[in-house]
This record gives C-alpha cells, sequence and structure tokens, in this order.
C-alpha cells in the first residue's frame, strides 16, 4: 500500500520506552531447617487476563534480606495500564520453583505508577507475611543516556581462606542524593583466585550514576561464601568521569581498601588492586527513534486461499462473502490495515490477488479488500497449505534491504491462514533464516481450527530452533487467534497483532549496531503503583 508519507503510525503501540525494574526484600519468612530461605524474584505480567511469568533473579543463598543483581527489562506504553506481579519462592536445587505452599514467600501486584514502591508481602488469601516487604525500583532507559559496557580485573587481593585462595566477587553500587545505595551490579565468582578477570558487563548509565558523572560510586570486593557469609576483603569509590579516563589511554584503578585494617595496621596499604580494563558506550534507541529517523516499513499480506477454508460460495467457507457483513479474513485484514494505511504493499501467497504479477501493490486498504473480493470468483482453492514460500519470499527481499548499512527500511509479512499448516518443518527453516534479517512476520489464525502449530512458531514458549536444531537468532514471529477477538474491537485486535513489533525493529538495528538518522528521545518517564488487589 502506498501513500506520499515516509512516516508510518502503529497507533498507541509506538508510544513505548524501556524501563528496568530493580527488587530487593527485607524480613522474608524462614522456610528452612537448617539455613535460611534461598530466595528467587519472578516478574509476572497480566495479558489477556492470565498471568505469565516474563523474568525471574537469580537465587540468593541463605539470605532473608536479598538484594537481586538481576534487572528486569521491560517496554512502558505510556497510554496503557499495564499490570506487574512479583512472586518471591524459597527455591530448593538450582532453578526449579516450588509447588509447595511453603515455598512461596509472599506476593505483590502494582502497575507501573511509582519511581520506587515499597510493599508488604502477602501470602495466599491476603494474609500478611510476617514483617516481609519487597521494594522495586523504576528507571527509565532512552537514547540520551544508553548503556556502558565494563570490564574490570584485580590482582594481589588478600586470602581469605585457610585451605584454598579467595574467590572473589565484586559489586557497584550508586550512591542517591539521599545518601542510600542503589546495588548496580553485582559481578558472578572467580573461585580460587587473587588476580581475578570478571567477565564485562553492560549497565545503563541511568542506573550506574543517574546519568551524573561525578556521582559516587560504592565498590565492594567480598570472598563468596555458600551459606552467605560472605567475608569481606575491600573497599573503593569511584565515579563514571574517572572511569571514562581510560578512553584517553590513562590506566585507571584504584586501591581496595579495608577501614578496619588501615585503622590498626600502620603499614597497611591495601588489600589489592582493582583495575577498569576496558569501557565501552552504547546508545539505546526506540522505536520511534527510528520511524521518525526516516525508516520505512514495506508491509506484505499473504491470505491462504488453500481448500481447507472451504469452497467460497457455501456459506460455511471461512472465504464466503456474505453481503451484510465481512468474513474473518476481512474482518482481521481491516482492522489491521486501518492502522497501516502508511505501509507498502500487499502481495498474496504464491500470486498477485490483482493478477498483476508485474504491479502487484494496492492502494490503500481500501484496495486490498476490494482485490481480495474480486479474486474470489475467479480463483480455484487447492492444497496443501504452505507457509515457507511466502516467507521465503519476503526474507529475500529483506536480505536486499538488510544489506544496507542504515536503518531505511524494514519488512512485516501478515499471515491470514486457518491453520491447517503442512510444511512445518521448512516453515521453522525459514523463520530461522529470516530471523536475522530485518524482517517481522505476523500470523492470524482464522476459524476455529487447531492453532497448535501456529502457537509453537510464535516461540513465546520457548526458542524456536530449525529441524537440525538451530535456534532463531531473535523472535520475529507473532501468532495472534481470530477468535480470541470476535467481540473485541477490531482497534483491540490490531494493537495485540503489532504488539511486538517495535521491540523486533529495534532488536534487529541494535544487533546490528545502526543508529537511526535523527532519534528523538524526549519521552515521559514512568512510575510504578500498588495495586489493591491481594496476591492469591
Amino acid at each position: 500500500m502506498k501513500n506520499g508519507s515516509d512516516y508510518i503510525s502503529l497507533g498507541p503501540v509506538t508510544c513505548v520506552t524501556k524501563v528496568e525494574l530493580r527488587v530487593s526484600c527485607k524480613a522474608l519468612l524462614d522456610r528452612d531447617t537448617l539455613n535460611k530461605s534461598d530466595p528467587c524474584v519472578l516478574l509476572m505480567v497480566q495479558t489477556n487476563g492470565q498471568w505469565m511469568e516474563l523474568d525471574r533473579t537469580e537465587v540468593i543463598k541463605s539470605n532473608l534480606h536479598p538484594v537481586f543483581a538481576k534487572v528486569f527489562s521491560l517496554d512502558y506504553y505510556f497510554e496503557e495500564v499495564q499490570k506487574l506481579r512479583f512472586e518471591v519462592y524459597d527455591i530448593h536445587g538450582t532453578h526449579s520453583i516450588g509447588t509447595r505452599d511453603d515455598d512461596f514467600l509472599g506476593g505483590v501486584e502494582c502497575t507501573l505508577g511509582q519511581k520506587r514502591m515499597v510493599k508488604p508481602l502477602l501470602l495466599k488469601y491476603g494474609k500478611y507475611a510476617g514483617k516481609s516487604t519487597i521494594t522495586v525500583h523504576a528507571e527509565e532507559i532512552s537514547g540520551n543516556n544508553g548503556y556502558v559496557e565494563l570490564s574490570f580485573r584485580a590482582k594481589k587481593l588478600d586470602d581469605k581462606d585457610l585451605f584454598s585462595k579467595s574467590d572473589p566477587f565484586l559489586e557497584i553500587y550508586r550512591i542517591n542524593d539521599d545518601e542510600t545505595e542503589q546495588l548496580v551490579h553485582r559481578t558472578e565468582v572467580i573461585k580460587n583466585n587473587l588476580n581475578p578477570v570478571w567477565e564485562p558487563f553492560k549497565v545503563s548509565l541511568i542506573s550506574l550514576c543517574s546519568c551524573d558523572e561525578d556521582r559516587k560510586l560504592k565498590c565492594l570486593v567480598w570472598d563468596y561464601d555458600s551459606r552467605g557469609k560472605h567475608d569481606f576483603i575491600g573497599e573503593f569509590y569511584a565515579t563514571f568521569r574517572e572511569m571514562q579516563a581510560i578512553s584517553s589511554g590513562n590506566k585507571v584503578s584504584w586501591d581496595c581498601v579495608n577501614p578496619k585494617y588501615k585503622q590498626k595496621k600502620r603499614n597497611y596499604k591495601n588489600s589489592g588492586v582493582v583495575i577498569l580494563t576496558d569501557i565501552k558506550l552504547h546508545k539505546v534507541y526506540s522505536f520511534l527513534d527510528y520511524i521518525m529517523g526516516g525508516c520505512q516499513i514495506h508491509f506484505t499480506v499473504a491470505i491462504d486461499f488453500t481448500a481447507s477454508n472451504g469452497d467460497p460460495r457455501n456459506s460455511c467457507s471461512l472465504h464466503y462473502i456474505n453481503p451484510y457483513q465481512p468474513n474473518e479474513y476481512l474482518k482481521a485484514l481491516i482492522a489491521v490495515g486501518e492502522i497501516c494505511q502508511d505501509y507498502d504493499r500487499f502481495v498474496s501467497h504464491d500470486f498477485a490477488i490483482n493478477f498483476n504479477p508485474e504491479d502487484d501493490e494496492c492502494e490503500e486498504i481500501q484496495g486490498v479488500v476490494e482485490a481480495y473480493q474480486n479474486c474470489l470468483p475467479k480463483i480455484q482453492l487447492y492444497g496443501p497449505t504452505n507457509v515457507s514460500p511466502i516467507i521465503n519470499r519476503i526474507a529475500k527481499l529483506a536480505a536486499g534491504d538488510g544489506n544496507i548499512k542504515d536503518a531505511s527500511r524494514y519488512h512485516i509479512l501478515l499471515i491470514l491462514t486457518d491453520g491447517v499448516v503442512t510444511d512445518m518443518a521448512d516453515t521453522r527453516e525459514a523463520i530461522v533464516r529470516a530471523s536475522y534479517q530485518p524482517l517481522s512476520i505476523i500470523i492470524v489464525g482464522v476459524g476455529n481450527a487447531d492453532f497448535t502449530d501456529m502457537q509453537i512458531l510464535d516461540g513465546d514458549d520457548g526458542v524456536l530452533r530449525s529441524p537440525k536444531g538451530e535456534p532463531v537468532l531473535r523472535d520475529i514471529v507473532q501468532f495472534v487467534p481470530f477468535r480470541d477477538f470476535k467481540t473485541a474491537s477490531p482497534a483491540a485486535l490490531a494493537k495485540c497483532v503489532l504488539a511486538e513489533v517495535p521491540k523486533q525493529v529495534v532488536e534487529y538495528y541494535s544487533h546490528k549496531a545502526i543508529s537511526p538518522f535523527c532519534p528523538i528521545t524526549d519521552l515521559p518517564t514512568p512510575i510504578l503503583s500498588p495495586v489493591a488487589t491481594p496476591t492469591e
């Protein structure tokens, strides 16, 4: 579909920014007999009235006052009420979440409402979990701050163990204006090593220093203990401005000092030295940055004309043209097309539905609808339902645009099908290949068929892999069954169908390290607010 605009509109779904959530708890219930609870926090999001796990923190051993290093990252939509739920569990084993009631340490619901939320944890039926509380900090990440990647190592750290060497890890805390301390990052533990080299890590500048280069950072080095009683090695203070000196070729290091040793020992110098070996800055851009920077979205629609839909002349057919109301294909097409009026073109499965392969584009959504209605009396439905050919075809077009080293073109393929897919293996292979291209795939299931295969292609419940086991580079498929929206407004369907597109566009260009032409970054700051509904 064509018109004169260089930009597109995705309606409300474009008003999105990235939010980071950091979680800590206090006075958790002690569920273990010999040790303290080993807590982990699950972040749940509500989708279509159902709670689904989005992410979870690490497990902190034997600790009733945990400060989690895990940062939850999610998209924030300014016009939506986004319900979140935090559930705290005592973990037994490596990853498993317990199913017994005594594994559940409490939960709380909230929406994005205030920057810092402290709430009591609730057990089932609204009962308070003793004096247990959870604290959630929310911070917006936008293009004007971005991320910094830091690489640290240390040398000649104090040995805190009798029969082996220390197992050091590093913690970095931001000191806020009110003198409170916020954990920014906790490194991995390096076993039996007084000269550790920690893995590089990325952290947002808003989290690291609130975009204040001179804000104090408190850095602590510990000797890890599996029972949670870590031995303190030393500390030092730094600023982001000091860290950036390394970019000028200067060596940046700090004495790691134990204040007790410094006070008691006359000749004490340090308990080791911590060295910043590398620093890299990464800008973060939003979907709007790319669109307003001139990125054009090329929109292709594929309609399933296979025999499983039924004869269009029969009123039971999914393609039947009722003079009084549109069929499900038309409803889905119009709902999405009305939002995507500025997108480029419409294509059928293996032939041009306007019967002009030399110019298979249609003007506006009305032109698409007319072409669809006009072609139905002229075609013979056939089988099988092969989805991979159209994916490969559009992926090939996208591959050509993918060779362009700027953010000028991105493709969206909308597939409308009755759900009976016969080339599942080839389709999985095609999606894996397509995940490397500037392409998103949206599938709307029409009718009441079994959509199990389509749910697998979506990949929300796990990483989609090719028949040979190769995973997708990024999740590019969004599946929506039309029957779930029969009584909803067309806008609700369009919003759900297009929900993952902004994230997928940003993921592609971020992976390619491609910046928008003219990014915009002035977006409101999100906040958290509690919800009165008790945890069930």
